[in-house]
């Protein structure tokens, strides 16, 4: 975990916070993930408060909807992901590993509902001041990437069927499974004339973006 804590730029005074977010409840008994799916919904919403005061400060100028754009870039699942495989967080994580093709589709999920887990922790042990400080060092060069309030997938994909007069794509949940506090949700979303695609989430609306993107990546292909 020292190798870890490295990362962070943060060492933890008690070590049962960093443990309950590295156990992913694939490693437990049925019912035994409580914790790490605690700390994974406190972590979506402290991440949520300090990129969204964070951009509040730095574009003083720019509207709500640039903002709402600019928070979903980067709080989403792909930036998550890129944030954990930096911090080697995959190495640390204690979870049920298969060399399954199904296993490998699921990582993504694992990583970014970790990251969230982390942050969950490091605001429980370190209060905001932790969890700030890992967010600055590890999100800074999305932001300063960011020069225009980036196209969330679902806005970019209702453009391109409006240019080539489709109907609109719909979106429908396929499943939704977990406790209240943490559900995941599968949706899929329906174009004219191409398959559907579906996208994972700890939210509709992540569920959604994601589907939209595979959905983009299909179109991209055949052009």
């Amino acid at each position: 975990m020292k190798g870890l804590e490295e990362n962070l730029g943060y060492t933890f005074k008690d070590l049962s916070f960093l443990e309950k977010a590295l156990t992913h409840p694939s490693a437990l008994p049925p019912g035994q993930g409580v914790d790490f799916e605690r700390l994974e919904f406190l972590g979506d919403r402290v991440l949520g408060l300090i990129v969204a005061t964070w951009l509040f400060k730095e574009f003083p100028r720019e509207k709500e909807g640039d903002l709402a754009r600019r928070f979903a870039g980067l709080v989403r699942k792909e930036t998550l992901v890129e944030v954990a495989q930096s911090i080697h967080l995959d190495q640390a994580m204690i979870m049920k590993r298969e060399k399954s093709s199904s296993q490998q589709k699921r990582m993504d999920t694992l990583l970014s509902d970790g990251c969230e887990a982390l942050i969950g922790a490091l605001y429980l042990e370190g209060g905001l001041a932790a969890a700030q400080s890992f967010i600055y060092r590890h999100w800074d060069h999305y932001f300063k990437g960011n020069h225009e309030p980036p196209r969330d997938p679902k806005s970019i994909l209702q453009e391109w069927v409006q240019g080539h007069r489709k109907t609109h794509p719909k979106y429908v949940v396929i499943e939704s499974s977990g406790p209240a506090h943490a559900p995941q949700f599968i949706v899929e979303v329906r174009v004219e004339g191409l398959d559907p695609t579906r996208g994972e989430g700890s939210s509709k609306r992540r569920a959604e973006q994601e589907a939209a993107q595979r959905m983009l990546n299909v179109i991209v292909a055949h052009d």
